[in-house]
C-alpha cells in the first residue's frame, strides 16, 4: 500500500518514492488512485494487473458477504510458489495476448 500518493507523477522524486514503497514486490495499491504492477516483461506486468484487479473485486465482495476466513499460511505460500513466479505471470497472459491479436490483427502493424 502506497498511502502517500499525491496525484499524477510529474516529479521524478514521486516516482522514486513509489518505487521505494514497491520494493521487491510486484504490485502496490496507490491510495485514492488505483493499482500499480511491475514485471520483467510487459506480459507478466499486464497479467499481475489483471489478476490483482480481479482479486481486489473478490476481496470487496467477500468483505461485504461477512466475516473474513483467512487462508492457511502454508496453503497461501504453496499457491504463491505455484502461480506467483514471473514465468507463471508471463504464461498466464499468453492466451489473452493471442485473443487480442486475433481480434485486432492490425494492432501489430
Amino acid at each position: 500500500m502506497f498511502d502517500d500518493y499525491t496525484g499524477v507523477v510529474l516529479d521524478a522524486e514521486e516516482g522514486k518514492r513509489i518505487a521505494h514503497a514497491l520494493g521487491d514486490n510486484k504490485a502496490a495499491i496507490l491510495r485514492n488512485h488505483g493499482l500499480l504492477t511491475v514485471g520483467t516483461s510487459v506480459d507478466s506486468a499486464a497479467w499481475w494487473f489483471i489478476t490483482m484487479e480481479r482479486s481486489c473485486q473478490v476481496q470487496l465482495l467477500a468483505m461485504a458477504a461477512g466475516p473474513r476466513v483467512p487462508i492457511d499460511p502454508e496453503q497461501a505460500q504453496k499457491t504463491h510458489d505455484y502461480v506467483g513466479s514471473e514465468f507463471a505471470g508471463w504464461l498466464s497472459f499468453q492466451p489473452l495476448y493471442d485473443k487480442i491479436v486475433r481480434e485486432q490483427p492490425d494492432l501489430l502493424s
